[in-house]
């Protein structure tokens, strides 16, 4: 079980927030797979040259880089769960809102671009199993949290 249990209307509170930091933890992310693959290939150069000095000194370059890069985005993405809410797929931009529906652990599901909450999924589903919270089909409630827990 979840420490924090997020209401509907909790959870979208948080998105302003969640989605700056979102978007900053992304493009960390995408420095970092792009540098990594430039590690990649100055090591392949290396290995064709026999190890000359100028691809050497850019690969020590592009490590120490990788490794700050690294450390960059794992503060931001612990900056984002220390709000109670769990980063699911960074590259997609995917946040899980810990929540209770008629008294079972689900997910408030957020993707990055969407305007409000507006999904959950159970904790073994994930995004395929996303459904709609307003969705007329269903005879259940949106999520709620229990009054002990408010």
């Amino acid at each position: 079980m979840s420490e924090k249990y997020f209401s509907r209307n909790e959870a979208n509170d948080l998105l302003p927030l969640i989605g700056v930091s979102l978007v900053e933890a992304r493009r960390k992310k995408q420095l970092l797979d792009k540098l990594r693959g430039e590690i990649v290939e100055a090591a392949s150069r290396i290995m064709a040259l026999g190890g000359s000095v100028p691809p050497l000194e850019e690969l020590t370059r592009k490590k120490a880089s990788s490794e700050t890069l690294t450390e960059e985005l794992t503060q931001a993405v612990n900056e984002i769960q220390q709000t109670g809410c769990v980063v699911k797929d960074l590259d997609v931009g995917l946040v899980d809102f810990p929540s209770l529906r008629r008294g079972e652990e689900i997910y408030l599901c957020w993707k990055l671009g969407e305007e409000r909450v507006a999904y959950w999924h159970g904790v073994d589903e994930g995004f395929a199993g996303r459904k709609p919270l307003d969705d007329p089909e269903r005879k259940e409630s949106p999520p709620r949290l229990p009054p002990t827990v408010q």
